[in-house]
C-alpha cells in the first residue's frame, strides 16, 4: 500500500513539474476523480488562489447527473468548468491530469472544456 502511494505521489510530481516548465503564468485545470465523483478547479499558483470550481457533487449535477462516474458527466463538468473560467476572463489554462492516464473520464473532461472555449 505504502509503495503505491510512494509511485503515485512521484508520478503526480513529475506531471507538475513538466507542467511548471511550460506554463509560462498560466493558470493551472486540474482534474481529481474518485471512484463515484469527478471534480475540477482552475487555480492560479503565483496567488495560490483557486479561481474557478466545478464538480458532480454541486446540487444542480447531482438532480442532473446519475452518478459523477461516467464519461458523459465528466464532458459536462468540463464545459461548466470552462463556462465559469470565461466569465472569470480566463481563456488559456495549462492541464494538469494529476497521476491519472489521459484517458476515460479525464480526456472527456478535457474535451468538454476544450468545447466550452478554453484553450491548452
Amino acid at each position: 500500500m505504502a509503495k503505491n502511494n510512494d509511485t503515485t505521489s512521484r508520478r503526480q510530481a513529475r506531471v507538475r513539474r513538466s507542467l511548471r516548465a511550460r506554463a509560462y503564468g498560466k493558470p493551472r485545470l486540474t482534474v481529481f476523480r474518485s471512484s463515484k465523483q469527478i471534480y475540477c478547479q482552475i487555480i492560479d499558483d503565483t496567488l495560490g488562489q483557486t479561481l474557478a470550481a466545478a464538480s458532480s457533487l454541486e446540487k444542480a449535477n447531482r438532480d442532473g447527473l446519475k452518478t459523477g462516474a461516467t464519461v458523459e458527466s465528466a464532458k459536462i463538468i468540463g464545459q461548466q468548468i470552462a463556462e465559469r473560467a470565461v466569465q472569470a476572463g480566463i481563456r488559456e489554462v495549462i492541464f494538469d491530469r494529476g497521476a491519472y492516464i489521459y484517458h476515460g473520464r479525464v480526456k472527456a473532461l478535457a474535451e468538454g472544456a476544450r468545447e466550452g472555449g478554453l484553450k491548452f
